[in-house]
């Protein structure tokens, strides 16, 4: 029953609405009563409205006025006009109305309920007036950002970046790179073993096996990630580290093409007046093989602490990639040649940043973390 039927059906009598018994009174009643509360639910949802307080004095009148109230309307018409056989019956049914009528459309405890569901609503919903919470912002680690200087400069050069699994197989760790049984990185004092053909990665070079049984040639990439050896660790030596490969596969790659993209790199890396020097080495999956050196940036070459008075400092190792690894990986060395080089991440970035312990990188100082 809406509020509307209500109206009409109060100034009616039971007669009129055809109630001649008891079932039909407590029917009327009950829709008279539910109708109420519905009304009430009504202004109650309209609690925010800024004409609340007036909203309640008109319901209040509208149920409870002495005249024209209709509760005032269900005594004259429905209780004083019912048979006597029914007046008991409908005089208990609306001394139950009204004090419910008389409870609901209390004004002071709808006003309490608008007061206490305002409250409510204003603890879970945000004041967005409010200042936010402001996190207090981090930086990129320093390691980070010299590996991602580095990838910047090769992938000008037109290389792409390829990673690989830190947790290798023996094959790809040592057999597949020229690295004999007998060689000392093989023991278990400097490598990392699982098991007898599981190991922490010595270095980023599987990831050119990987590469090139994956793509072929040509191929042009760097490979940045961590590695792991059995160092104690201390000023210069960590049991993780990060490296950077690069590995260059097509026709006629020479040694003089190592040469000027290195000596391209160390003047993007570390300025234009950088100068460097390549010096024989030796590496099991290289042939032949360097070790580059750049001139020092503390003295300019002229000799200093730094560089033991040489006025160089050893940066990487490099050479041509030896024709059996371009064949373990797939690659005719008859066809194709190329060269690699590997440099340590962590020491780019103390020579960058003056620091002078490789440890401070993974000590989570924030003290330390917060200069860059």
């Amino acid at each position: 029953m809406t509020l509307e039927e209500l109206k009409k059906k109060v100034d009616l009598t039971l007669a009129d609405l055809g109630v001649h018994d008891e079932a039909g009174v407590n029917a009327l009643f009950s829709e008279a009563r539910e109708t109420m509360n519905q009304e009430r639910q009504k202004l109650v949802s309209h609690s925010n409205d800024p004409e609340f307080p007036g909203l309640v004095k008109e319901f209040r009148n509208l149920c409870l006025a002495r005249k024209r109230g209709l509760v005032a309307r269900i005594d004259e018409n429905w209780l004083k006009t019912a048979p006597s056989e029914l007046r008991p019956v409908v005089g208990r049914a609306f001394n139950n109305l009204r004090v419910q009528a008389e409870h609901l459309y209390a004004e002071e405890s709808l006003v309490r309920l608008a007061q206490k569901l305002r409250e409510v609503e204003a603890k879970e919903r945000p004041d967005l007036t409010l200042p936010g919470y402001r996190r207090p912002l981090g930086s990129i680690h320093p390691i980070t950002r010299v590996q991602r200087e580095i990838e910047d400069i090769f992938l000008g050069l037109g290389f792409a970046i390829e990673t690989g699994p830190e947790v290798e197989t023996v094959y790809y760790n040592f057999d597949a790179l020229n690295i004999p049984e007998s060689h000392p990185s093989r023991d278990d004092w400097d490598t990392l073993y699982i098991d007898s053909q599981t190991v922490l990665r010595t270095h980023t070079s599987p990831v050119q096996i990987r590469a090139m049984e994956k793509y072929g040639a040509p191929l042009y990439i760097v490979i940045p990630g961590k590695c792991y050896r059995n160092d104690k660790p201390d000023a210069s030596h960590s049991p993780m580290f990060h490296q950077m490969e690069g590995l260059a596969v097509d026709v006629d790659i020479t040694f003089a093409d190592l040469k000027g993209t290195l000596d391209f790199f160390a003047k993007k890396f570390f300025g234009e007046t950088a100068r460097t020097s390549f010096r024989p080495s030796f590496f099991p999956f290289t042939e032949p093989s360097g070790e580059v050196y750049v001139s020092c940036a503390i003295c300019d070459g002229q000799g200093c602490s730094v560089c033991k008075q040489s006025g160089w400092i050893e940066v990487m190792g490099c050479g041509m990639v030896h024709p059996q690894v371009l064949r373990n990986g797939g690659i005719d060395p008859d066809r194709y040649s190329g060269w690699a080089f590997g440099l340590g991440i962590d020491r780019f970035a103390m020579m960058k940043y003056g620091i002078d312990d490789i440890q401070l990188f993974f000590q989570s100082d924030l003290r330390f973390l917060r200069q860059f």
